[in-house]
């Protein structure tokens, strides 16, 4: 959980993965391939492009996302693909709430 707190601690690295949550308004298109084996994927180069920063940054940006267990990628051919990963941010979301939450005795 510290690990994905840590991540999240980066207001961009917040951003990049709420853009992420739609990624049809990143206004790209799409190989077919990504779209039938990688459904939500975004380029890394769309993700730079909005964010304004270097790709070496958002590259380690997307790293420290992934490490964490928020994104998952693909790569296809000389282009990155990332996109969230519903599953492991729902278990986080969940085991972060019920720390928060205080017993009821």
């Amino acid at each position: 959980m510290l690990a994905v707190l840590k991540a999240l601690s980066n207001e961009t690295r917040l951003n990049i993965l709420c853009w992420l949550r739609e990624p049809d308004k990143m206004n790209e298109k799409l190989p077919n391939v990504i779209k039938e084996e990688f459904p939500g994927g975004v380029c890394v180069g769309s993700i730079q492009e909005k964010s304004g920063l270097t790709q070496s940054v958002i590259s380690s940006y997307l790293s420290s996302l992934q490490k964490a267990g928020l994104l998952e990628s693909r790569r296809y051919g000389q282009w990155t693909y990332y996109r969230r990963n519903e599953k492991a941010i729902a278990a986080f979301l969940e085991n972060f709430a019920a720390g928060l939450q205080a017993e009821n005795n």
